[in-house]
């Protein structure tokens, strides 16, 4: 017998905004808003991305071995994910903008730390600093987008921080490489801490609060007990936050493995990184641009499905490459423009309908949901990418693995609420 869902709720009106807060803000039109929130999710893709190509130097000047510079990600991911749970509770329940605001102060201790690490262990602490801090913009802003707009109007806007984010990926390892080659490794998280500073002010200037106080829920052990339990006891959010998480996994496996894959398999130096995140970042921009344009003209299940089709065209022609020939430029990079273009076109719609599951505590919503992702991205960089990194080959059908497996919890998804149509739930 299934299990009940929760019914799809009258859709919340827009909310007039800015909403009073502590301190006076200056108005946003949506387009500052994007510009706003994604430059706050770039601080995730920067922690990550900006100091790959300094691993040798770093491995050299603390005296470690690869392996334990490598489990920095791992720290910095679990980390994330961990904290992650609570940004959106503590956001349902504190306000938007106070959560944002003060894990933008943490996330400077935490980096300015990590530039003044001298062994390996001090580094492991402060990327958890930043860890559990840097997710806060990526939760809480989703929440505030869906605060404020509904259906197409937050599909766009949605799409629109995608393609202002994307942007991070690509110049991160771009500038970490002229940085370590031009400085040291450690002027890499000064330039990150720099950022976060001029971050926080902007925020402190901008940022509006989007849930009143009436309408903030208790943060207390049993509502966050009962919230949490029947987020995670929803097979729905599981299979909808599956989807993202999946994509994001065969995403993050070629990244999690670059340092080995650019140097060791294409014979790249550090300056030469952008060969794997340009088309990757790329594809990332012009998909969310497309799921930009498509927004309000078909249905989330086929645009969904455009996207797969992309995707597996991608894997196929990747696995297929290889099987016959060895890495080599563009063959090996080029499979991730169309892979990530396909999963940006997905990630839209696929996050708005697990964030509408709970309309009441949407920012738990997206705590949890981003939980899912971060923790796959954990798994794949301590675990999947270290097992696969020796062969490109092996990169590229762990990939398509990724991409079979979200097409098919996207297909059971649609089954499951078919059956709960006929039942009557939905």
């Amino acid at each position: 017998m299934l299990p009940t869902e929760p019914p799809n709720l009258p859709k919340d009106p827009v909310t007039p905004i800015p909403l009073p807060t502590p301190h006076k803000v200056t108005m946003l039109t949506a387009g500052g808003l994007a510009a706003l929130l994604a430059s706050l999710s770039m601080l995730g893709p920067f922690s990550i991305d900006a100091y790959l190509p300094a691993f040798p130097r770093i491995e050299a000047t603390l005296h470690a071995t690869p392996l334990e510079v490598q489990q920095t990600i791992t720290a910095y991911m679990l980390a994330f994910a961990g904290m992650v749970l609570w940004h959106g509770a503590l956001s349902d329940a504190f306000g938007r903008r106070n959560v944002i605001l003060t894990a933008l102060v943490v996330f400077a201790i935490g980096t300015f730390g990590c530039a003044a690490a001298h062994s390996v262990s001090y580094l492991w602490v402060f990327r958890i600093m930043q860890g559990v801090s840097a997710g806060a913009g990526v939760v809480v802003g989703r929440a505030i987008i869906r605060d404020l707009y509904a259906d197409a109007a937050a599909v766009r806007l949605l799409s629109m921080v995608t393609m202002i984010f994307s942007i991070a990926p690509a110049i991160a390892p771009v500038l970490g490489g002229w940085i370590v080659t031009l400085f040291d490794w450690r002027a890499i998280f000064l330039a990150l801490f720099a950022y976060t500073v001029v971050l926080w002010w902007v925020c402190w200037q901008h940022l509006p609060e989007t849930i009143p106080v009436e309408r903030r829920q208790p943060f207390n052990p049993r509502f966050l007990a009962h919230s949490y339990g029947a987020i995670f006891s929803s097979f729905l959010f599981h299979m909808k936050a599956a989807v993202v998480a999946l994509n994001f996994g065969g995403l993050f496996l070629f990244i999690a493995a670059a340092p080995v894959l650019m140097p060791v398999h294409l014979h790249l130096g550090p300056s030469q990184f952008a060969w794997l995140f340009i088309p990757s970042v790329s594809g990332i921009f012009l998909g969310a641009l497309v799921a930009n344009r498509m927004a309000g003209k078909m249905t989330y299940a086929r645009q969904i499905g455009i996207g797969f089709a992309l995707m597996l065209a991608a894997v196929s022609f990747n696995v297929g490459y290889h099987l016959l020939y060895p890495p080599a430029l563009p063959w090996t990079v080029l499979p991730m423009f169309f892979f990530t273009f396909g999963s940006s076109i997905i990630a839209p719609g696929a996050t708005l309908l697990a964030l509408d599951l709970f309309p009441h505590i949407r920012g738990t919503v997206a705590s949890c949901q981003s939980f899912v992702s971060t923790l796959m991205g954990a798994i794949v960089a301590g675990v999947i990418s270290p097992a696969l990194s020796h062969s490109v080959l092996a990169l590229a059908l762990g990939q398509a693995a990724f991409a079979l497996a979200a097409l098919a919890c996207w297909l059971v998804s649609r089954w499951y609420r078919v059956r709960l149509a006929q039942r009557g739930v939905v």
